[in-house]
């Protein structure tokens, strides 16, 4: 019992919702936690901690990369990277634009919300662009990417939870 109180004390303090189901909020921006954000440069380090003073463990060259904010600390976020890669980012170097990338090894790019619809582009596994929006209940979100827009299928992208309904 006092290990799971240590354990709580201890995801509190790093700005982490304990274990549970639904999203928490974040004790520094009381925004949800988790969320989806993307990389504002195309040089962002990753930390092993919250502060200037711990080492960077990656670096991250991809300006609009998404990533998922899983945890908060003053000014810092702890995020994942769509690869699995995790650490802390401070926050100028993260913005609320929505972005997705492609996981699947071919997604098709397409004109409506349906397997039927006709194909826009076909987009290789690690393809970045902007989210634009998903309808809770669809299996499509509605993307650019370049200068081609359509529809993707939630399975073939990262950037958005099941269900999530982005404007």
């Amino acid at each position: 019992m006092r290990l799971r109180f240590c354990l709580l004390g201890l995801l509190a303090l790093a700005g982490m919702a304990p274990p549970g189901p639904g999203p928490g909020v974040g004790s520094v921006t009381k925004l949800p936690v988790p969320r989806f954000v993307s990389l504002r440069t195309d040089e962002v380090n990753f930390r092993a901690g919250p502060g200037f003073q711990y080492p960077v463990i990656w670096v991250y060259r991809r300006d609009g990369l998404p990533v998922e904010i899983i945890g908060e600390f003053d000014v810092w976020r702890h995020v994942v990277a769509p690869d699995g890669g995790s650490g802390w980012v401070h926050e100028a170097t993260i913005r609320a634009h929505r972005t997705f990338y492609v996981t699947a090894a071919q997604a098709t790019l397409r004109r409506a919300p349906d397997e039927g619809a006709g194909v826009v582009a076909y987009l290789d596994q690690g393809v970045t662009g902007t989210l634009d929006s998903c309808i809770g209940a669809s299996t499509f979100c509605k993307v650019s990417a370049g200068s081609e827009a359509g529809y993707l299928s939630r399975d073939d992208l990262w950037g958005v939870f099941s269900g999530e309904e982005v404007k």
